[in-house]
């Protein structure tokens, strides 16, 4: 029999003083049976960083031609071309075409990634931002994962503090660009 996804809640008090959006965020995630703790986390902050009208996450792992995350215009065309982890350039290129802007964050090896892109063909390359995740913080945010999560993010000059489980933990989000 094979397993279904897992939902976590994630009630979020979001505070991004460099983009100027002050949220509550109540979300509902679906985390799939493949899906590590790290990428699920990953989704979730790429939302949040991301956050605008018209955002969503998609079927992510489970819907192979998607991003983890998109925003669309209230006609329904795509805006935004969120990716997480390490995607392919193919996903990026066709991503960068279809959409306005595309993105990337990665709670992986930055540099693995921007090598494993390196050369390849992808639409607007160079205006595509990756955004790297400190491994520490995502693996201490990891442990304290629940199926019921209380959050408060704030961002400010690219450094984020996140409220988890009665701690707060704080990364710096470090942006990559291709050549």
């Amino acid at each position: 029999m094979a397993q279904s996804a897992t939902v976590h809640t994630f009630a979020i008090e979001l505070a991004d003083i460099d983009r100027g959006v002050y949220e509550t965020l109540e979300l509902r995630v679906a985390r799939q049976p493949s899906e590590t703790a790290d990428y699920l986390l990953t989704r979730v902050l790429a939302y949040c960083l991301e956050y605008t009208e018209g955002i969503a996450f998609t079927q992510g792992i489970a819907a192979g031609a998607e991003p983890a995350v998109w925003v669309r215009d209230p006609t329904g065309q795509i805006t935004a071309w969120i990716e997480v982890g390490l995607p392919d350039a193919d996903r990026l290129h066709r991503g960068s075409k279809l959409a306005g802007r595309a993105a990337v964050y990665t709670h992986r090896d930055a540099n693995q990634l921007l090598t494993q892109l390196a050369g390849k063909k992808i639409h607007r390359a160079g205006a595509i931002p990756i955004y790297a995740l400190d491994r520490r913080f995502m693996a201490a945010f990891a442990e304290r994962l629940d199926r019921r999560n209380v959050l408060t993010l704030s961002v400010t000059e690219r450094q984020l503090f996140l409220e988890v489980a009665g701690e707060t933990l704080n990364c710096t989000l470090v942006e990559h660009r291709l050549a």
